[in-house]
């Protein structure tokens, strides 16, 4: 099978001809249709990621495809069964091993590439605002990186829970998908003052960061009273340093969320989280916006796509199997 591979530290990720995997006792063998890329990927080929697996691995979080085998002792999935999988690695090949109980069924109505880029990005979103910040109707929700991944799904999903919903981008055509999703004011990070920007629309409640930097600072002190700040992620680079006094005069909390994290200790939030975000999406609530869509043999340039920041919501490679 063809596989997109880090074979060494400070090498190039590369596709190569190897052997398919056998499933253990606890895994199922997938048949792989697509792998949504994430921001994660990038930070793994640097060895930067918190789940970096040892080397040589497939490059590939999330993945949707079919069921060619099952471990022995596996017993709640059949050979043929579509699945989507978190595996955290090993999804950018034509075949992949994965724990049976990181899948789950996919609605007959739901394509691999759809699934592919549902799994992180909605669940990520979803655990935040719902199970973390606890976001109510009526409530103002700030998303810094409205137009990204995860960003746009924050925006999505906001606006379905009831929230005025700020989004924060850079550029006008970033901010025009984040208003297709629902966002209600928008602001441009490359030429507005975030802080004043928000401000003037009566401040915030919720503030849902996967940008840090500069970005975070202006959105703290944009914060109302009791406000909650999400978190997810650092795509600038800047891990923001969080002035402890500020939390106490306003009695704010900052809230950090790593979403694959829960399977360890807490598995059942995502599992809860995600069937409600599949039932969502059968009901026609949720609409992944995919930017890119792109074979195996362009799996790199999917990666740029996201090291440039030239895509929007989620990249998707392909392989021709739905």
């Amino acid at each position: 099978m063809r596989a997109f591979r880090l074979s060494a530290s400070n090498a190039t990720p590369a596709l190569v001809v190897c052997d398919p995997p056998t499933p253990k006792a606890d895994e199922i063998l997938v048949r792989i249709g697509a792998c949504g890329l994430n921001f994660a990927d990038l930070l793994m080929v640097k060895g930067e990621y918190q789940d970096t697996p040892e080397l040589p691995f497939t490059l590939g979080m999330e993945v949707a495809g079919t069921i060619e085998a099952l471990g022995a002792d596996v017993t709640d999935f059949a050979i043929g069964d579509r699945v989507a999988v978190f595996g955290g690695q090993g999804g950018l090949a034509e075949f992949g091993t994965f724990p049976a109980d990181r899948a789950v069924k996919l609605p007959e109505t739901m394509p691999f590439t759809d699934a592919a880029a549902f799994q992180i990005a909605y669940g990520t979103s979803h655990v935040a605002l719902d199970h973390k910040a606890q976001l109510q109707a009526g409530e103002t929700l700030l998303v810094l990186g409205a137009a990204g991944g995860v960003g746009l799904t924050a925006v999505e999903i906001g606006k379905l829970m009831g929230a005025t919903v700020i989004a924060c981008a850079r550029g006008a055509d970033k901010l025009e998908v984040a208003k297709a999703a629902g966002a209600d004011h928008l602001i441009d990070a490359k030429t507005e003052d975030i802080r004043e920007a928000c401000r003037a629309l009566g401040g915030v409640d919720v503030v849902y960061d996967p940008v840090g930097g500069d970005q975070f600072k202006a959105a703290f002190r944009a914060c109302k009273p009791e406000a909650r700040l999400l978190a997810i992620g650092f795509a600038s680079g800047d891990v923001p340093q969080i002035p402890a006094n500020h939390l106490l005069v306003k009695n704010l909390s900052v809230l950090g969320l790593y979403w694959g994290g829960y399977l360890a200790f807490k598995p059942q939030v995502i599992t809860d989280s995600l069937a409600q975000l599949l039932a969502w999406y059968e009901a026609g609530k949720l609409t992944p916006h995919i930017s890119h869509t792109l074979p195996l043999d362009e799996a790199a340039q999917g990666l740029e796509l996201l090291r440039s920041r030239k895509s929007t919501g989620k990249v998707v490679i392909t392989l021709d199997q739905d």
